[in-house]
């Protein structure tokens, strides 16, 4: 059973939205920061946002424009909201869940956004 599962990804046109979340398993406990973050082909792996169990929001440089993260912490489950999505952003979206007292960390599988027309 996955540890962390992301989901809500799909084909979407240039300007539209998509909402992503991540659900964290119920066997993982201490959780802390969660957070999102995404690779486009050939490219690393980059950090869009991440959010503490107090809903304290951290973004990546320019992020914080078209993405929104929140937090449900009684579903342990996190959501990413993109609008005006455009073709570079293009990418598989990763969700990774932070144990509190350094116990550990876990990466979902990730989810495949696509734009375009």
């Amino acid at each position: 059973q996955a540890q962390v599962m992301e989901s809500g990804g799909g084909l979407v046109q240039p300007g539209g939205s998509l909402r992503l979340s991540c659900e964290a398993s119920s066997s993982i406990p201490h959780i802390g920061v969660m957070g999102w973050y995404r690779q486009a082909p050939g490219k690393e792996r980059e950090l869009i946002a991440t959010i503490n169990s107090v809903g304290t929001t951290v973004y990546e440089i320019g992020m914080q424009d078209r993405f929104t993260i929140s937090r449900d912490n009684a579903k342990k489950t996190i959501y990413l909201q993109m609008t005006n999505l455009k073709p570079e952003d293009t990418a598989v979206y990763y969700c990774k869940v932070d144990q509190r007292y350094a116990l550990g960390s876990f990466w979902g599988q990730g989810t495949q956004v696509t734009v375009s027309s």
